[in-house]
């Protein structure tokens, strides 16, 4: 098949429309469930004061902003794909926007800007002695500033609206790669991200992990548990780590459909063992005397997959295995595989296959 004939077929696969609306109607559209927000995404929503104040006051400027993207439904609802931030902002200004648990929150208080100081203490409408209610002009003002709004159709393939939120939030500067990843899952199979998202917060797997409260704000943990599942059924193969673990998404929650009981009870036994055997140092540089430093990802690749290869022939309750893998976690520690492999500097295409491979033969009883 040549570039046009590629061309060809992948056109097809996304249709879309597009036009400008007001702000009203967008709001009248998510007050009518007829623009909808995942529950899901929202605890991603986390700008700042700050952000959101600067939000409002681009549209009272007239200083345009990035289109946001809805996926038609079938039913002719539009889902939110691309936009979260702006459209929760929005929504949360006015005194509209609803909680995971379908409660309307308290409307946003905005804090002065760099154009606009005397934005500080504004509110939609009066809501207590501290605030000060937007005046009805500039309110109409806001309520008719438009947004771009790009309509993935109905008629689109059905990973279209996957696609879009990929490319469009790849390298952004508010979502981590994981929480990326989170949203896709999310849209691709919600069942999945849930199970995904318990697995995770196991106690003992947190344990193990012992990562600082950025790397879990970052759901570095999540990525964790994902690049497990992900290892364990396929190779790197010389692929870029991120995308690797993107790709994986979809062959692991789609089309395998991984999120399972089993699945989930070997995870628990796996990290019992570890915990059991090494506690928060599992994952941390042995010095011959002692564990040290920090969750080391170099430890965690031949650890966790190579142990979870041989995992059937362990028990996590037997106090001779827990002691056998608690040695053989010192003994990697001086094999000069792993110790070249450690730091910043090494290369993950090259390093993950040779450790992977590593821990499935020294975990062999």
């Amino acid at each position: 098949m040549d570039l046009l004939e590629e061309l060809k077929a992948r056109v097809k696969e996304f249709r879309t429309d597009g036009y400008p609306m007001s702000i009203g109607e967008i709001v009248n559209l998510y007050e009518n469930d007829e623009m909808v927000i995942n529950p899901n995404f929202q605890r991603f929503f986390r700008w700042t004061q700050g952000q959101k104040s600067r939000l409002v006051e681009s549209f009272l400027l007239g200083i345009p902003t990035p289109a946001i993207f809805v996926y038609q439904r079938s039913d002719g609802v539009w889902e939110l794909v691309d936009g979260l931030q702006r459209i929760s902002t929005i929504l949360e200004f006015v005194g509209k926007l609803k909680g995971t648990q379908g409660a309307v929150l308290p409307p946003l208080k905005l804090i002065g800007t760099k154009l606009l100081p005397s934005l500080d203490g504004i509110t939609w409408e009066e809501s207590s002695q501290n605030t000060k209610p937007l005046p009805k002009s500039l309110q109409l003002d806001f309520k008719r500033s438009k947004i771009k709004v790009e309509i993935i159709q109905k008629e689109s393939d059905a990973n279209a609206k996957f696609e879009v939120f990929q490319r469009l939030n790849t390298g952004g500067t508010f979502l981590s790669e994981q929480e990326v990843r989170n949203c896709l899952l999310v849209m691709l199979n919600s069942a999945a991200f849930e199970w995904l998202e318990a697995v995770s917060h196991f106690d003992k797997f947190e344990e193990c992990l012992s990562l600082t409260d950025r790397a879990l704000d970052e759901r570095y943990d999540v990525e964790l548990a994902l690049k497990f599942f992900a290892l364990s059924r396929s190779e790197l193969g010389g692929r870029d780590v991120s995308d690797y673990l993107t790709e994986s998404i979809e062959k692991l929650f789609v089309e395998q459909n991984i999120a399972t009981s089993d699945e989930k009870i070997r995870f628990e036994k796996l990290f019992t063992l570890l915990f059991n055997a090494t506690g928060e140092s599992t994952f941390r540089k042995y010095n011959g005397l002692r564990f040290q430093g920090r969750f080391l990802d170099s430890a965690f690749e031949p650890i966790a997959v190579g142990l979870g290869f041989n995992l059937d022939s362990y028990n996590e309750n037997d106090d001779n295995d827990i002691a056998l893998v608690r040695e053989k976690i010192k003994e990697m520690w001086s094999m000069p595989l792993l110790l070249n492999n450690v730091g910043s500097g090494s290369n993950a295409k090259i390093r993950i296959p040779r450790l992977v491979e590593l821990g499935r033969k020294h975990f062999k009883k």
